[in-house]
């Protein structure tokens, strides 16, 4: 199954899991009402997602002159890709890594700490570069935002829920001859599973992303071989030198650059970088 595939088909779960607690709890209003309010506090994100990244990280807007290498990588690249030339901003931060934000490639920006510049060669450089320019191709900062109101709909109908078994919600179906008592353990079980369930599906969506952004990163550059040798040196430093920000924030970044540790597959927001370079190897 090819990521792009995997992707609809986890964004087809993650509704199916929202139709599903909408039809067991049988509350359509309370459904709509959760959708809303997942929408209003995701969608202001989006929409400034550049401001408050870059603000949250202290990065600054360069111009060409101030790094004009940096400059010159990104625009042969954008002009390979036939794209808008995004805004380039410095991480005042020695952890390496990168990262793209922006709700649309108009208003895109790609973020670089200063400690990435230290560590990777040109050719590594430009294959990062050309990794994050593929986030803003693919419209990831979309796909994401989607599926952060999806997965913040279950959470809310699952808290829900759980006051609904608490206070009573489990003895409406005994009128059909169903057990009260029984029926509050499965609300309960339904509303501890849910949300596991869509933090599941919503880490699977970042995976398969980050799977399509090397795939394209590595076709702008036309090295697969330099963001393979890129991501080894990543991931080997966000050991050594963490980066200090938002844990919420590591899908954005190229490696996590949170987690000191190897995590679960199924519980991480990146790949591991060992299959990651297996697949640009391949290419």
């Amino acid at each position: 199954m090819t990521n792009q595939l995997k992707t609809f088909v986890l964004l087809i779960s993650m509704s199916a899991l929202i139709l599903f607690l909408g039809k067991f709890i049988g509350g359509n209003t309370g459904m709509i009402i959760a959708f809303g309010i997942a929408l209003v506090m995701n969608v202001g994100s989006y929409w400034y997602s550049d401001k408050i990244v870059l603000r949250m990280y202290h990065a600054r807007i360069v111009s060409v002159s101030e790094a004009p290498k940096l400059h010159a990588i990104l625009d042969e690249l954008c002009a390979v890709a036939n794209m808008p030339k995004p805004r380039l901003a410095l991480i005042p931060q020695e952890a390496p890594n990168a990262f793209a934000t922006g709700r649309n490639p108009e208003h895109a920006v790609v973020g670089l700490t200063e400690g990435i510049m230290q560590i990777l060669s040109t050719e590594e450089l430009k294959a990062v570069i050309a990794h994050e320019l593929g986030h803003i191709l693919n419209r990831d900062i979309l796909i994401s935002s989607i599926s952060s109101v999806m997965a913040t709909v279950v959470m809310m109908v699952a808290n829900m829920l759980q006051w609904t078994a608490i206070f009573g919600g489990g003895s409406q179906n005994s009128e059909n001859g169903e057990g009260g008592g029984s029926n509050i353990f499965a609300t309960l079980a339904i509303a501890f599973i849910a949300p596991i369930a869509a933090s599941l599906i919503q880490m699977a969506i970042s995976r398969s992303r980050e799977f399509i952004a090397d795939e394209t990163g590595a076709r702008l550059c036309g090295n697969p071989n330099a963001l393979a040798s890129a991501l080894n040196k990543l991931e080997q430093a966000a050991h050594q030198i963490p980066l200090n920000g938002n844990a919420a924030t590591e899908n954005m970044f190229i490696v996590n650059p949170f987690s000191a540790t190897n995590m679960a597959k199924w519980f991480s927001t990146h790949p591991p970088i060992a299959e990651r370079v297996a697949r640009l190897q391949n290419m």
